[in-house]
């Protein structure tokens, strides 16, 4: 504490200054505090600092989060910009691959698929069983080759239902190829995005925990630095003004 005469000895150059041009440690708050007892052990919380090294450690405070923030920015940008690049996450362009793939005989089996499943198909197949059945229903134009119950043509049909069951089922199993490699492309793709919001959440966690609490920090220390600068300011101001008055008074004594 300060002496009778209202002096108090820096903890930092051992010199005596006015109560009024320091604090006592206590008054600061806890990070600095610590900065200034980490480099001079015997601090106590009733020691005094002068407000030119005060600066100098606010100063040094604010410079330690601006790069400790920018530190772990950079880190992060790094591991962000590392996922970004990386190649590990490879997505197939499925048609190229199944198109290098693809033997004659698929290229076969996706037509007739492809036939099967149309109403063009669905309209012909239904022209040629009315035409077949009122043949030789009708005898028309004295055509009778195949009477009711229409035997050959149930044989017709089930040697076609044969041969495309098996021909739709090489069709379905490049789907299912298809669908297999879409699978895959969209798990790598997931997985690639699901590693780069995690980075993005790990910066927006730092910038939650520690960037905006080191930001309102130094927003502290410089407004403090502020009122120091006004009040001192304000000491010139009025030591002007006495100085000015007993100049006046002066003259005024003459």
């Amino acid at each position: 504490m300060g002496d009778e005469n209202g002096d108090a000895q820096c903890i930092v150059d051992g010199k005596r200054y006015p109560v009024e041009a320091g604090m006592y440690l206590h008054e600061l708050r806890r990070p600095l505090y610590n900065q200034i007892k980490n480099e001079h052990r015997t601090a106590t919380p009733q020691s005094f600092i002068c407000n030119h090294h005060l600066l100098d450690y606010r100063i040094n405070r604010i410079d330690q989060m601006i790069h400790s923030d920018d530190l772990h920015n950079q880190r992060i940008n790094r591991r962000l910009t590392k996922a970004l690049q990386d190649d590990n996450y490879e997505v197939t362009d499925v048609n190229k691959v199944l198109s290098d793939q693809q033997t004659f005989g698929e290229r076969v089996a996706d037509g007739v698929a492809r036939f099967g499943g149309s109403w063009t198909f669905i309209l012909i197949f239904v022209a040629i069983l009315a035409t077949w059945m009122v043949l030789n229903v009708t005898h028309l134009f004295g055509v009778k080759f195949d009477p009711y119950p229409f035997i050959l043509l149930n044989l017709f049909l089930s040697c076609i239902a044969a041969i495309q069951a098996p021909i739709i089922m090489m069709s379905q199993n490049r789907s299912a190829d298809r669908d297999r490699m879409d699978a895959e492309n969209d798990f790598h793709v997931n997985l690639k995005s699901e590693h780069e919001l995690r980075i993005l959440h790990a910066k927006l966690d730092h910038l939650n925990q520690s960037q905006m609490p080191h930001t309102l920090e130094i927003s502290r220390l410089q407004l403090e630095m502020m009122g120091e600068i006004r009040g001192e300011i304000e000491k010139l101001r009025m030591e002007h003004i006495k100085l000015n008055q007993s100049k006046e008074d002066s003259e005024h004594a003459r």
